[in-house]
């Protein structure tokens, strides 16, 4: 039985998933690096300029099948038929929504494992561009075992390979291409967390931002994290350009157990640390995203001890209220009190922004199509989770300093 990071109980399946199915051997194509494909094609005798005609194909093109890679002789065609998977996404259902800006993916693997992907279009505003932003998944499920989060309904089934990651991006470049637009932004914020793949995730990243294949600037890809601080410290040596997401939803050590079970393993103090010498070393801004609870999370002493937390850190704070999650006691903050959140931070100086959800008519937070597909938990197991988390978040919230009301905001 999964359990969640700290080895809580909170994070046991929700749902009854059904066991995987066997691996294809292949290995994606969009997962080898340039010089490895380079490598294959010469020991195949082939010229030089076949990888130039297979990255076109396999990058420009999103090519899915052996069959269009028509420059390319039948022989090698069929050769990488044998040896490489030219997609790992075996099938894939599209869900539009927000009049057609907002469109989920669910993703059917060779193993019959679901992961999901999100894209979000914005139309050009004043003087920003119009962007086509997506969110993909790094692993099939979720060790951390967030309670607000529908993918640690499923627990963890396994890590995805780099082609499986970088392949997500590829369905929407495809997708996109049929528009006349293209892909502007990638975030690393879909099912699953990306620093405890950090391998794959990493190598993902590189094939995103690597003008070889698929070409989108390093600025322009996040990477999110719970909190993996061996993972930022990882990414910290590389010293990449990609914008680092924290994912905090609390600063208090009492509560952010509850709410992110990986603070016990790695606390919020040592995670904003190893994000500020990212930060230091990468002169990246970075951010914390904060999922607001209706007065679980969202009090005027959450919103003081996060600014103490964050003063004089290169910081930017994103407020996302909450997905409703039908399996969880809870419900999302009022805009009322997400405005008078967002006030005690920018009062402190911290820079601040809402998101507005997107696509919640189809499920687009994390997990959502992956849960109702694997099938409706038992109302047992519901109920016992949803006493948990009330015992639980209840103890956290009795332990909240008496004077944080009164307590002066750092900066003011």
């Amino acid at each position: 039985m999964a359990t969640d990071l700290a080895g809580e109980p909170l994070a046991r399946p929700l749902i009854a998933v059904t066991s995987a199915g066997s691996r294809d051997p292949r290995p994606g194509l969009s997962g080898m690096a340039p010089a490895q494909l380079g490598r294959w094609l010469a020991g195949g005798g082939h010229p030089g300029y076949r990888a130039r005609q297979l990255a076109d194909h396999l990058w420009a093109a999103s090519a899915v099948s052996a069959d269009e890679l028509r420059t390319l002789p039948a022989g090698l065609r069929h050769s990488i038929e044998l040896e490489y998977r030219v997609d790992t996404l075996v099938r894939s259902e599209v869900r539009p929504t927000d009049e057609g800006l907002t469109e989920k993916a669910l993703h059917h693997l060779d193993d019959g494992r679901l992961i999901e992907s999100v894209l979000m279009r914005y139309p050009a505003r004043g003087p920003r561009r119009q962007r086509a932003t997506i969110c993909i998944s790094s692993q099939a499920g979720c060790a951390v075992g967030c309670p607000f989060c529908a993918t640690g309904e499923l627990g963890f089934w396994r890590d995805l390979t780099t082609a499986e990651i970088v392949d997500q991006a590829r369905f929407w470049r495809r997708r996109l291409a049929g528009e006349g637009r293209r892909v502007t932004n990638v975030v690393f914020m879909g099912m699953g967390e990306p620093l405890l793949n950090t391998e794959a995730v990493l190598a993902a990243a590189e094939a995103l931002s690597d003008r070889r294949r698929f070409g989108l600037g390093a600025r322009h890809i996040t990477i999110s994290t719970s909190g993996v601080v061996p993972g930022i410290e990882q990414m910290t040596k590389l010293r990449p350009q990609y914008t680092l997401a924290v994912s905090l939803h609390a600063a208090r050590a009492e509560l952010r157990d509850v709410l992110v079970p990986l603070n016990r393993r790695y606390p919020a103090p040592a995670v904003v640390a190893a994000a500020a010498e990212y930060a230091r070393i990468t002169g990246r801004r970075i951010t914390y995203e904060y999922v607001l609870i209706d007065s679980i999370n969202d009090t005027r002493e959450d919103a003081v001890e996060l600014a103490r937390l964050l003063s004089g850190h290169l910081a930017h704070v994103n407020l996302i209220p909450m997905n409703p999650v039908a399996h969880t006691p809870w419900q999302p903050s009022s805009p009322e009190r997400t405005e008078a959140f967002a006030a005690v931070l920018r009062s402190a100086g911290m820079r601040t922004t809402v998101r507005r959800n997107r696509g919640i008519e189809i499920g687009a937070a994390c997990g959502q199509l992956a849960a109702d597909q694997a099938g409706q938990p038992s109302a047992t197991a519901v109920a016992r989770r949803r006493e948990l988390l009330v015992r639980r978040s209840a103890t956290a919230l009795a332990t909240r300093p008496s004077g944080g009301m009164r307590a002066p905001v750092p900066g003011t």
